[in-house]
């Protein structure tokens, strides 16, 4: 960052980093997506830009309006301004947001599918593959088999990052989070029997590849894109103009 963090800056990068590109199921902060942040005493404005001027303009509306709707939760910021940048349908977003318009009333016609069920749609995928990552981390670091993991119960898992995405991934989409609750559930969260398992399996290894290449070609094409970017999201550049901090 090109300023020193102050405690509202940090208030406004933690908010920032709960908007997740749906597709990729990273924060936008991490992602690079924020390119700058800027407070004074009336206002924050904040600029995203996307890997490309094509990006798909469903998902970068939801982060633009998710951004906005976060910093709105962040206490003392006065106006929340979010400007997507070089994009195709930048004017348009960026005047929806402006007018509180909502999806469809910056879209109009264009507005096929309804926000919450593109959300419902990548929420599962991420929830499918965090799945996958635990049962595999079991299979790597047990005697288990895939014969034994439609027995496995949350309170199985190893503490650690892949059970805590699971968790809230499971949140998200609704399910339990009970320590006695199986891992392994179908589209629906129903438990699966010991013969899916292994086509579930190999169906969530494909969306979790799937979504970990997206995340990669996108970070290179957004670093081709822009000079700046770093992955550590200390790229966004930062300005403080209250007078109190």
């Amino acid at each position: 960052m090109t300023a020193v963090a102050t405690s509202v800056v940090d208030e406004i990068v933690a908010a920032l980093s709960t908007v997740t590109d749906p597709e990729l199921d990273e924060p936008i902060t991490t992602l690079g997506f924020v390119r700058s942040i800027r407070v004074d005493d009336t206002k924050v404005v904040v600029h995203l830009r996307l890997p490309t001027s094509f990006c798909s303009p469903n998902f970068a509306y939801l982060m633009a309006s998710d951004s906005v709707d976060a910093l709105r939760r962040v206490g003392g910021l006065g106006r929340v301004v979010v400007l997507l940048d070089d994009h195709h349908d930048s004017d348009k977003i960026n005047a929806g947001l402006a007018a509180d318009a909502g999806y469809v009333g910056t879209f109009g016609v264009e507005a096929e599918t309804s926000l919450d069920e593109l959300r419902r749609i990548f929420r599962h995928k991420a929830h499918t593959a965090a799945m996958e990552r635990c049962a595999e981390a079991l299979l790597k670091d047990s005697a288990m088999t895939v014969d034994d993991l439609h027995q496995v119960t949350l309170a199985d898992l190893r503490e650690g990052p892949h059970k805590e995405a699971l968790l809230r991934r499971r949140v998200a989409i609704g399910l339990g989070v009970h320590p006695d609750d199986p891992v392994l559930v179908d589209e629906d969260g129903a438990p699966l029997a010991a013969d899916a398992v292994p086509l579930r399996l190999r169906f969530a290894k494909a969306v979790r590849i799937s979504i970990e290449g997206n995340s990669h070609f996108c970070r290179g094409l957004l670093a081709t894109r822009y000079a700046d970017v770093e992955p550590d999201g200390s790229s966004i550049r930062v300005t403080n103009a209250r007078s109190t901090s």
